[in-house]
């Protein structure tokens, strides 16, 4: 199989199930997102595979199993028809609750929350954040397409719990390697 198909050259993309769209479409825009965030995420497992830290090393398995569950969510995202989606793998709503478990661990190790903090830190505490950001605007594309069109509410309500996830892993990674957050100073 070739990488070049040649049938988006004039700027057309095919959904699954066969419909031609713009490349700006909505939904192109949405998994595009998500695929762009799951890039930013093995950056992230790269730098946290690195360090000696075990405890990185787990977050860094909870981060790869994340990028596996972001190809669900974006073949959910380039399928628009429900006759499509049965053939899909399934959206679990447990992805939501493994994410608020792998939250609260880590907080469980942190200093609270005081004031804003501004990302940065370390190398993989400043990835962790850029990830974050990706995250918001993904959930914000996926919340424009369900606006207009189906889909599954579970998939905005994973977005969204996904960018706490890597706020707190930002701070953990920072904690981690002894560097304090970075607060905002008014």
């Amino acid at each position: 199989m070739k990488i070049y198909t040649k049938t988006g050259d004039k700027g057309t993309t095919g959904l699954f199930g066969g419909e031609r769209v713009s490349k700006t479409h909505a939904r192109i825009q949405a998994y595009g997102n998500v695929d762009e965030l799951s890039s930013h995420i093995g950056v992230c497992v790269a730098l946290l595979r690195e360090t000696k830290k075990q405890e990185l090393r787990e977050l860094a398995t909870n981060c790869e199993e994340v990028q596996q569950r972001l190809f669900v969510v974006s073949s959910h995202l380039a399928t628009p028809t429900e006759e499509g989606r049965a053939h899909l793998p399934q959206l679990h709503v447990s992805w939501v609750e493994d994410l608020e478990h792998w939250i609260d661990s880590m907080e469980e190790q942190l200093p609270k929350l005081a004031t804003f903090i501004v990302p940065g830190g370390t190398v993989s505490a400043a990835q962790l954040h850029i990830a974050r950001t990706v995250a918001r605007r993904a959930e914000r594309s996926i919340t424009e397409v369900h606006e207009h069109e189906y889909v599954d509410g579970s998939l905005i309500q994973y977005m969204n719990r996904l960018s706490d996830f890597l706020f707190v892993s930002a701070r953990f990674a920072n904690s981690i390697l002894g560097h304090a957050d970075v607060v905002w100073k008014k």
